[in-house]
């Protein structure tokens, strides 16, 4: 197991400036600053929720459109949560978390396998909060599971208004990796699997 459970990354384009720290083993701190609020509210939550300790300081060109910054916010906290994992030894490996929010219930379930796969069965017929379509972030958790190498399956089971959509989502991700993350006595630091290794 990764003994500090910890990770910076930083990423540089000509799209997008990202400067992430995360520690899997927190009190839910999170400083969140990407210019877009909606987006700093679910990061926040997922933090919080979680209880991971996350620092983001993120700019982008969110003049033309927020896409560039949700989709490598999602790689880089797929970075940070693969580099602060390591080899994943001693770790549960799997969460699954329904998270009710008033109307709406999502379901998120994560295998943190190393075979990278998003399932995203999320349908509403309002998805705006603000100017903020709330679909986009099928492209961070696209992201995210790709760069991290996890099975990501998130299903919406109900619900009508686009925020509570959202938070239920974002809810429910954080309290799936923290039951993920988290180590597994019983396994007295060895690898969650029979082949012996969730590494490439």
């Amino acid at each position: 197991m990764a003994t500090s459970r910890k990770a910076e990354i930083v990423r540089k384009t000509s799209e997008t400036q990202i400067k992430i720290l995360l520690s899997l083993d927190g009190s839910g701190k999170g400083e969140i600053s990407t210019g877009v609020p909606f987006l700093d509210h679910m990061l926040d939550l997922f933090s919080r929720h979680g209880f991971f300790d996350l620092s983001i300081e993120a700019t982008g060109d969110i003049e033309i459109d927020y896409h560039h910054l949700v989709e490598d916010l999602g790689i880089c906290l797929g970075q940070a949560f693969k580099k602060a994992l390591g080899d994943k030894s001693g770790i549960r490996r799997y969460g699954f978390f329904l998270l009710p929010m008033d109307e709406t219930l999502a379901s998120v379930s994560v295998d943190l396998s190393n075979r990278a796969y998003l399932v995203w069965k999320v349908t509403s017929s309002l998805a705006t909060v603000r100017d903020f379509n709330i679909h986009l972030f099928k492209e961070f958790f696209q992201a995210f599971a790709n760069e991290v190498a996890c099975n990501l399956h998130i299903c919406l089971e109900h619900g009508e208004e686009p925020h509570h959509i959202a938070e239920a989502i974002f809810k429910g991700f954080a309290k799936s990796m923290d039951v993920a993350t988290k180590p597994e006595p019983r396994l007295d630091g060895r690898i969650p699997s029979t082949k012996g290794t969730l590494s490439a």
